[in-house]
């Protein structure tokens, strides 16, 4: 009998995913999840649940326009988070009822509940795998499975490698990849015309104590918050030639109604690799 990933389910400690699903007003977390986004709202106000929604909204909008105006019908969603409002599949297979997402998360309620969901969907699988082994998610059975590595695909890494520590942080294993090394081993196995989706916290336009607070509560989840300069940032799509509006804010990104002016928390993009 396989193993239920909610044998492992962590609660004494808050962890991303949660956190998220909290900020999105899902009902997937603990006490303790609450208690730590309460702690941030407390002090900066309800700004995580506004950059939680920029994110979330970025991710309707790139799919859709991955899907729709560049014919992209195969997905690996890193880092998927809790299910919730529009999901990468639910959008991709709208357009494309052949398309096929693969999911990958490490927290065990996500792969249950995504489990649980995906049950009768075989164009869509819940993978458990850590973007620390990217090795591990690009040879899992549901991804050779779905996932035809001969023709283009999307790797979609919306709000996750932040949560990757490289060399020098006090959290990182030694041997783990640091973000560039993850994304570089996607890179190297996806096709010419395969399209990365990318957001990323950011110290460009932060102010530097909101940073450290944010830096701070997450450094008592399972997995610390590690924000990164434009320039750390932009030399993650090494290897991959940034589409218009280029690296933005994810609520300047390809808007499909006007936006006031929202958080500068985030940076998003979406590539494509020409070679």
């Amino acid at each position: 009998m396989s193993e239920d990933p909610r044998d492992r389910l962590r609660v004494d400690q808050p962890t991303p995913a949660r956190m998220y699903d909290y900020c999105l007003g899902g009902k997937d977390n603990f006490e303790i999840d609450r208690q730590a986004v309460e702690r941030l709202y407390s002090t900066i106000g309800h700004v995580p649940r506004q950059f939680a929604w920029e994110n979330r909204r970025f991710l309707w909008r790139s799919v859709d326009y991955v899907a729709r105006d560049l014919g992209i019908s195969q997905f690996i969603d890193v880092g998927a988070g809790l299910p919730t409002a529009r999901n990468t599949h639910e959008i991709a297979q709208e357009i494309n009822p052949d398309a096929r997402v693969v999911y990958v998360d490490n927290d065990p309620i996500v792969v249950s509940h995504g489990r649980a969901l995906l049950a009768t969907n075989a164009s869509t699988v819940m993978v458990e795998g850590d973007a620390a082994d990217p090795a591990g998610i690009l040879s899992a059975p549901g991804t050779a499975r779905l996932i035809d590595f001969s023709q283009p695909a999307a790797v979609l890494f919306v709000a996750l490698l932040p949560f990757v520590t490289a060399p020098g942080h006090h959290r990182h294993v030694e041997g783990s990849p640091s973000p560039a090394e993850v994304v570089a081993a996607f890179t190297e196995r996806l096709a010419p015309g395969s399209v990365l989706v990318l957001t990323h916290v950011t110290t460009d336009g932060v102010p530097g104590e909101q940073v450290e607070l944010l830096e701070d509560v997450f450094d008592q989840a399972s997995s610390p918050m590690v924000f990164r300069s434009r320039e750390d940032i932009e030399n993650l799509f090494t290897g991959w030639r940034l589409l218009p509006p280029g690296l933005v804010r994810p609520w300047q990104w390809r808007p499909d109604r006007p936006e006031p002016s929202g958080t500068p928390y985030f940076l998003a993009g979406v590539a494509v690799k020409d070679a």
